[in-house]
């Protein structure tokens, strides 16, 4: 999509025709008043709101006419105090309902700048659509050209640019993932990353399944083998001279998931497109993080593979050797993510970074814990506290999640180091970090394990219920605005 200007004036002059004028509705005793404005409020100040349905309710939104052939789009501030998560979302309401206006002009209240800089993020990210595979029945095009948010703080060139570059990867993320599976497949994937990739200042490097096998990666190679197209890792580094610090991303790129042999039902593989959101996300965040010239070295390990069902396919009870050697008994195809994961946080290890996160749509027991906004959090070392700042700086919801050592004994094998899963097993969602966790290599000196991060994101890497503030249907792009953050904290 392109990016409308940015633009930041001091104070309001006069009304635009054909432009929107956003204020807030707040509540004084039990009645919707306007908020204050710097925009020019006297001819709807004497209107009765209530009586024209609006409300203060977050989110709420209404159009009135304003001068010279403008209008007023009245949004609903809530309850809570004006912060910039706040702002971030509001300005993603307003974007998605004035998708057919060509300039908005903001005039809710900011106190600084990260909170003008939230409000113009927020309206960005709100303007996301995805097209491209509609066929008479067109999507109407986003008409807006331009944002301008009426305040005191203005933030410098850098900033807004930084704002442009992690929404453009914010859609890039979204357009790989809201793809069918027909066409995002291992090998168009890796493609597709290299592809974005150029000029971005990254490296990438591609392992094809000869490869896979030559290097000993069992995870990739066992869940892709019952697929007619084969997997694929990608690495994907930015390397900077002036680096202060090494943070490895690894994500699950499952570009889509029958189950394998333990097949799902019906109903559960619609949406399984989406379970190649986790190396979507790292892939691009390394683009942002290179195009932002952040001074800490990335490298992400984008783990691809297609999960089918065929005469090749991997059994339950087949053992698979991971790339640090570890033997898996596979009880269960459906727990495929973890496999694939299991080789990529094993060679993410082995450069001994100062942290590891992981991202991954990995359990559906995430969903049923946390809703559909949370990403569950859970690691070791610095990894929670680092990702739980990161996550607060981004407006992202994260919910840390334990790793009770009691339920390690759940995922003991017979035959081999460790099982994939045990089926009836309470703690679905801390079993997956568990497991995850027996691949985390050791720190260059002494015996304590990499600093490590892992995100589950099934519960809210894709929208299928209503859209709400910047979020609307489909992909949401989740935690890559996270792992900038992160990156940044590194800086």
């Amino acid at each position: 999509m392109t990016s409308p200007k940015l633009n930041i004036v001091s104070k309001f002059s006069s009304f635009t025709k054909g432009a929107a004028y956003v204020v807030g509705v707040t509540t004084k005793g039990d009645k919707p008043v306007l908020a204050d404005s710097p925009i020019e409020l006297s001819g709807i100040a004497q209107l009765d709101l209530a009586s024209l349905g609006v409300k203060s309710a977050a989110e709420f939104t209404a159009r009135v006419s304003a001068p010279n052939g403008a209008i007023y789009l009245l949004v609903g501030l809530g309850n809570k105090p004006l912060s910039a998560v706040t702002l971030r979302a509001l300005g993603g309401v307003a974007a998605r309902s004035l998708a057919d206006v060509k300039e908005i002009v903001f005039g809710l209240p900011t106190e600084d700048k990260t909170q003008t800089e939230a409000l113009l993020e927020g309206a960005l990210l709100g303007r996301y659509q995805f097209g491209a595979y509609r066929g008479l029945n067109k999507l109407s095009v986003n008409q807006n050209a331009k944002l301008t948010v009426v305040s005191a703080f203005k933030p410098t060139t850098a900033a807004l640019a930084r704002i442009e570059i992690i929404a453009a990867s914010v859609f890039a993320t979204q357009d790989l993932v809201n793809t069918p599976a027909n066409d995002i497949y291992p090998q168009s994937l890796a493609s597709a990353i290299q592809k974005a990739a150029k000029g971005a200042g990254v490296t990438v490097e591609i392992w094809d399944e000869k490869r896979l096998a030559a290097d000993g990666f069992g995870g990739i190679l066992g869940v892709g083998q019952g697929s007619s197209r084969p997997p694929r890792l990608v690495r994907v580094e930015y390397k900077p001279k002036n680096s202060k610090a090494h943070i490895a991303l690894v994500g699950k790129g499952i570009t889509f998931d029958t189950g394998g042999l333990s097949i799902k039902p019906a109903a559960s593989m619609v949406g399984m497109k989406y379970d190649m959101t986790g190396a979507a996300t790292v892939g691009q965040a390394v683009i942002a993080i290179a195009k932002l010239q952040l001074p800490v070295r990335v490298t992400a390990w984008m783990c691809i593979a297609e999960n089918m069902v065929s005469g090749t396919s991997t059994r339950p009870t087949d053992v698979i050797k991971i790339r640090n050697g570890k033997t898996v008994e596979v009880v269960n195809t459906d727990a495929e993510g973890r496999l694939v994961l299991a080789d990529g946080l094993s060679i993410a290890s082995e450069s001994k970074p100062d942290l590891i996160v992981d991202v991954a749509t990995l359990t559906g027991a995430a969903s049923i814990a946390l809703g559909n906004r949370y990403t569950g959090l859970m690691g070791h070392g610095t990894g929670v506290e680092k990702l739980q700042a990161a996550a607060e700086s981004a407006g992202e919801l994260v919910w840390h999640m334990p790793l009770p050592s009691d339920l390690r004994v759940s995922l003991n094998s017979d035959i081999a180091d460790i099982a994939n899963a045990k089926f009836g097993a309470n703690g679905g969602m801390l079993l997956g970090g568990l497991f995850l966790q027996e691949f985390i290599g050791k720190k260059a000196k002494g015996d304590e394990l990499i600093d490590w991060a892992h995100l589950d994101i099934a519960p809210s890497a894709n929208n299928d219920l209503a859209p709400w503030g910047y979020t609307g249907k489909g992909a949401t792009g989740v935690m890559l605005r996270t792992l900038v953050a992160l990156a940044e904290s590194y800086s």
